[in-house]
């Protein structure tokens, strides 16, 4: 049903359409209907009320705020990432600059090739700079997504250790204080 159905508005051929009601429809079924039964009983005139619920009706949000599907790039790769995206741009951009001025036939042609081929190289450089980072960054601080992560299994046994370690420590003070010489009983 379209708009000029709904609102009863005149068709083409003078014909005025009317929007079927349903046999168990209200005078209240729209949101403006209530507005204006809540205005009048507030006191508020009726062309306000319609123009704030005309307002409300149409206002939706730029955007809806979604959960991230993945996780957020650790901070040494993503800043490796920018790095490399940057070095992409120039090289392509001087890539563009060295082939229109081949076509033009300009002395600046010759350094411009002899700049892409260097700055391809510093772009896959770049590129690879950014695998690498992400491997050591994973090797370091463990994959979080991965349960058989062997860094994670590594952290467990660190703190494992790091809490006997506690232990032991705390035992060896608590001898101190009782003011035993090292040893375990006085027998």
């Amino acid at each position: 049903m379209g708009t000029a159905e709904r609102r009863g508005a005149p068709r083409a051929g003078g014909a005025q359409m009317t929007a079927p009601q349903d046999a168990e429809a209200t005078d209240l079924d729209s949101p403006a209907d209530e507005a204006e039964v809540t205005a009048r009983e507030a006191g508020v005139p009726a062309h306000k009320v319609g123009r704030d619920m005309r307002e409300q009706q149409y206002y939706r949000p730029l955007w809806v705020e979604e959960p991230a599907r993945r996780r957020r790039l650790p901070d040494p790769v993503r800043t490796a990432a920018v790095r490399s995206v940057i070095l992409i741009a120039v090289t392509l951009i001087q890539a563009m600059v060295a082939f229109l001025c081949t076509m033009a036939g300009s002395w600046l042609a010759f350094p411009m090739v002899i700049s892409s081929v260097v700055s391809t190289i510093v772009a896959t450089w770049g590129a690879l700079d950014v695998w690498v980072t992400r491997q050591v960054w994973n090797q370091r601080n463990g994959v979080v997504s991965m349960p058989s992560s062997t860094a994670r299994a590594l952290r467990r046994e660190r703190r494992r250790a790091r809490r006997q370690a506690r232990a032991a420590e705390r035992a060896q003070e608590r001898i101190r204080r009782r003011g035993g010489a090292g040893q375990l009983s006085h027998s």
